[in-house]
């Protein structure tokens, strides 16, 4: 099992998520394979200082659907950053990774820090 830590302070969220996604699955690794979850588990501190770039800020929705007629919730990135800056990195990475029963399991191997790791 190996360990990667990642400094996210400056860089931009989905180059960020597709480097971490890579990591989750193994792709790197010599014995990779689809029908296995990856052996490295990272480690990413600073979240709050992730960039994205233009009008994102403004423009991007995160949408869940609640179940009841009309209940779909829409909130914007600046509302979902300011709150908790983890969720935008988890759903960024989540999206990458694929559809299917190992998700879960590959998530389980990504902590996120707001600050510097305890």
């Amino acid at each position: 099992m190996t360990e990667v830590k990642i400094d996210a302070s400056g860089k931009i969220l989905g180059r960020l998520a597709t480097e971490i996604a890579k990591l989750l699955m193994g792709k790197g690794s010599a014995a990779f394979d689809y029908a296995k979850p990856g052996d490295t588990k990272v480690t990413v501190t600073n979240v709050d200082g992730i960039r994205i770039t233009g009008k994102k800020p403004d423009q991007k929705l995160y949408r869940h659907h609640t179940g009841f007629h009309g209940g779909l919730k829409e909130t914007r990135y600046a509302d979902l950053f300011a709150k908790d800056s983890r969720k935008v990195l988890e759903y960024a990475v989540s999206g990458m990774l694929p559809k299917n029963k190992l998700r879960v399991v590959r998530m389980k191997n990504l902590k996120m820090y707001r600050g510097k790791a305890e």
